[in-house]
């Protein structure tokens, strides 16, 4: 396809829009001179999920029609920009532990009789206790890529005497595992496209993305420049990326995209590589010692199942149950943490790991995951071309924003420059499926 101008302005400055920009600027056709690339970024960059996310990579991760091409991006990228140094890139072993505790192995209190302060946790469906809602991280196929194995001798960061059941992620060939600091990758990446000219704009947040008087074709941005409080916009436009993760589907609607709370603990730890899933069984009177001291009751129904990624750095990632109550805020800067949500994550984990519960916590967080439903279930992300010329989706991915950004953002490139994916077969991702522009 012959290069011809274009005034490329992607939405969001988060893992998607940065891996884009990247991206663009090492396409074959890209030319500075008339090839302008802008970011709208309405908070900071990598503000949202892609700073508080866990940054696994996996070969098991979904969709599998993304993920080879990314996870080998990841090490291509990492390889040219010294990523091991850059954004903590590295192999880690993975796999899961089932443990089973009695009240003897726990330090807390039994839920309270009655309530001191009138707060009670328990959420009720039907009059039953509401199940722990689990993490979209493993899908059916991934999980049927565990091997039960023995507990690794250098994974001793947990209490071996408390686990029942140690799986592995152990197909060769499909669960190699590896990760990367999100926020040093993001902003890294960021920064290797803004050498290559590409101009970010933050604290600028994208209103409305204005057609032509036919509607086929995109023609302008507006967005707020939160900075001076002024609106303003960008004319000429001739290809828009929505790469704004959560907030896609308040730009674009016919996405469906939306956003899904999740909580996360980092504790200074230096313990060794592995990404560890859990399924925790607890006795169902356990409450959390802070729960216990305010009052309140937390209902587990018996089990519950963090996760945890150790990162170099002395860091150990935690993240849990999402929380499908709290509505999206207007930008990530505004994202409030629910403290004593982390605090429940720290104390599940404190369960099956001393080393953990002795350890510090630096940050107790929250961010919002971005998720494509339709009629009412989890579909993958919309990457591509719409129903309005120069209108490309990039968003959706869930927990698997991190692993799939660089596909997404080179699998983008083409379809800018050439028209068409090159490097994967990503029909199924197709927005035109779901008539996403109208």
């Amino acid at each position: 396809m012959e290069p011809r101008p274009r005034n490329i302005i992607i939405i969001g400055g988060g893992i998607i829009g940065s891996t884009t920009a990247y991206f663009l600027t090492r396409h074959p056709s890209f030319n500075p001179s008339i090839h302008h690339i802008t970011v709208l970024e309405a908070a900071s960059i990598a503000g949202a999920a892609s700073g508080k996310a866990g940054g696994l990579l996996g070969l098991w991760a979904y969709p599998q029609c993304l993920v080879p091409l990314s996870y080998q991006l990841h090490a291509d990228l990492a390889a040219e920009h010294d990523g091991v140094e850059r954004w903590g890139y590295r192999k880690v072993g993975c796999g899961k532990i089932t443990a089973t505790l009695k009240a003897k192995h726990l330090n807390g209190s039994p839920a309270p009789k009655r309530q001191s302060n009138g707060l009670d946790l328990v959420k009720e469906e039907n009059g039953q206790p509401k199940e722990w809602v689990k993490l979209p991280k493993q899908d059916q196929a991934a999980s049927g890529l565990l091997k039960n194995s023995k507990l690794p001798s250098d994974l001793d960061w947990v209490d071996g005497s408390l686990i029942r059941e140690y799986a592995e992620m152990g197909a060769i060939g499909f669960t190699e595992t590896a990760q990367v600091h999100p926020y040093q990758f993001t902003t890294a990446i960021a920064k290797l496209a803004q050498e290559k000219g590409v101009h970010f704009r933050l604290n600028s947040k994208a209103t409305e993305i204005n057609l032509n008087q036919t509607k086929t074709q995109v023609e302008s941005v507006e967005y707020l420049d939160r900075a001076s409080n002024q609106m303003r916009s960008i004319l000429g436009v001739t290809d828009v990326v929505v790469a704004a993760g959560p907030w896609a589907g308040r730009l674009v609607p016919s996405s469906s995209v939306e956003g899904l709370r999740a909580h996360s603990v980092i504790f200074e730890a230096d313990v060794s590589p592995y990404a560890v899933f859990t399924s925790i069984s607890l006795p169902r009177e356990w409450v959390p010692a802070h729960r216990a001291a305010a009052g309140q009751k937390r209902t587990h129904m018996g089990y519950v199942d963090p996760e945890v990624y150790a990162r170099p750095g002395r860091e150990a990632y935690a993240c849990g149950e999402p929380d499908p109550s709290a509505p999206l805020p207007e930008t990530a800067d505004l994202v409030e943490c629910d403290e004593a949500q982390c605090d429940d994550l720290a104390a599940y984990i404190s369960t099956v790991s001393p080393v953990l519960e002795a350890a510090p916590i630096s940050a107790k967080q929250a961010c919002y995951m971005p998720r494509h439903m339709r009629s009412g279930v989890e579909m993958g992300p919309l990457i591509g071309r719409t129903s309005v010329t120069g209108l490309w989706m990039a968003a959706g991915h869930t927990c698997w924003g991190i692993q799939n950004g660089p596909a997404t953002g080179k699998l983008i490139s083409e379809f800018i420059f050439e028209g068409e994916a090159k490097s994967a077969n990503i029909d199924e991702l197709d927005p035109l499926k779901y008539n996403v522009g109208a």
